[in-house]
């Protein structure tokens, strides 16, 4: 992982917590309660294109702006969003999803190292599918923990309306993390 504190990993993920809250402002709300929107994508790409430190830290960043009192989580605020809230699990999977899809390119597409486009397609596609799935496994928990619900009807409510709306994000994020995470690694080891 980084070995230093960077500065410019620094601004950059203050600059991706941004990018993240603004995803708020753009939904789609559905009768469970669940909008679809843009910020599970945005965190997801902090990690793959910032790495498992700085994307972790981007969207630690963008948590605590919404517990504090910014209404970046799809326009509600607060801790209680987080905590009991039925949005709660899929808002601390945000984080994991950064980390976890992070550490997954960092070791096998290290951007320092030569790779073909098809390795790197199917490694990013592979990171994107895991960050969404680890997405999915928080918001089902604590959906689940919140409402009470069991597994079944909280996966007809969680998962199953959100499955094209996330292949059409897994299919954005390669590209764009194809693109940008070379650049986004080459400022900020210079």
């Amino acid at each position: 992982m980084e070995k230093k504190v960077n500065g410019t990993g620094i601004i950059l993920s203050a600059l991706f917590a941004a990018i993240t809250a603004a995803g708020c402002f753009i939904q789609i709300p559905l009768p469970g309660g669940i909008p679809i929107v843009l910020q599970d994508m945005m965190a997801m790409l902090c990690g793959l294109m910032l790495g498992p430190v700085y994307g972790g830290i981007a969207v630690f960043v963008f948590l605590v702006l919404g517990s504090i009192g910014l209404p970046v989580f799809s326009g509600k605020a607060g801790i209680q969003v987080i905590l009991a809230g039925p949005t709660g699990g899929f808002l601390i999977a945000y984080c994991l999803s950064a980390i976890i899809g992070g550490l997954f390119l960092h070791f096998l597409l290290h951007p320092a190292k030569e790779h073909t486009k098809t390795k790197q397609i199917l490694l990013i596609t592979a990171a994107a599918v895991l960050a969404t799935v680890v997405v999915f496994a928080g918001g089902i928990i604590g959906f689940m923990r919140v409402t009470g619900k069991a597994l079944a009807p909280t996966c007809a409510a969680v998962v199953l309306p959100f499955i094209p709306g996330n292949i059409i994000k897994i299919i954005l994020m390669v590209p764009l993390t194809m693109k940008f995470r070379p650049i986004i690694y080459r400022y900020m080891h210079k």
